[in-house]
């Protein structure tokens, strides 16, 4: 947890008030206990962006004006949503790292405030596959925010549609964490890339 400790340290010495989230957003506490159910359109190698409920989503929240502190990208299909996403750990006895959980846990109201889906504009479907292997090969690596050993949420999607030959142009920033300075894509540099577009948010089943 040393890499979630010193990025919370970081960011709060720089953190502002925390910006209003996305008005388009589906909040989570309307649906509290319903299964999700995602935009027709939503695909296997889209994006899952959600507002965090811990410290650690507000401080993120306070230095980045998307509205988003957390990311993952979804598997499966309608009926069987997944997303797997690099986090720490949410659940006792597993280790910081990338993970695959259902759709439900990612968007349980006990971890997400509210969440908004975003479809990548793939140039083909074997493009989308690719980028979805590709994902799924860092299954277990670990969370780490400076260490090329591991990743974190924004990185770890962005990488995946990277290495299946889709440049996102997502934005980086340079942070100055306490150790581990360096230049950091948050959510709100991921949202703006010309690759990804808001799908319309729907209620649960």
């Amino acid at each position: 947890m040393l890499a979630p400790l010193l990025l919370a340290g970081g960011l709060a010495a720089q953190a502002a008030a925390p910006t209003a989230a996305s008005p388009t957003a589906t909040s989570a506490s309307a649906f509290a206990a319903t299964p999700w159910r995602l935009p027709a359109e939503a695909q296997a190698g889209d994006l899952i962006f959600r507002e965090g409920t811990e410290t650690i989503s507000d401080i993120i929240l306070g230095i980045d004006p998307g509205g988003y502190s957390h990311v993952g990208m979804l598997l499966g299909s309608a009926g069987n949503w997944q997303v797997l996403h690099a986090t720490p750990s949410e659940v006792a006895g597993r280790p910081d790292g990338v993970v695959i959980d259902t759709l439900d846990f990612f968007l349980d109201p006990v971890r997400a405030r509210r969440h908004a889906v975003y479809q990548v504009r793939a140039d083909d479907a074997a493009q989308r596959e690719q980028a979805v292997r590709r994902a799924r090969a860092a299954l277990g690596r670990p969370f780490r925010m400076a260490d090329d050993s591991g990743t974190y949420c924004t990185r770890l999607v962005w990488q995946a549609w990277q290495d299946a030959g889709l440049s996102l142009a997502a934005r980086f920033r340079h942070l100055d964490l306490p150790l581990i300075p360096g230049d950091y894509l948050l959510p709100s540099g991921l949202i703006a890339s010309p690759r990804l577009r808001a799908l319309t948010q729907d209620a649960p089943d």
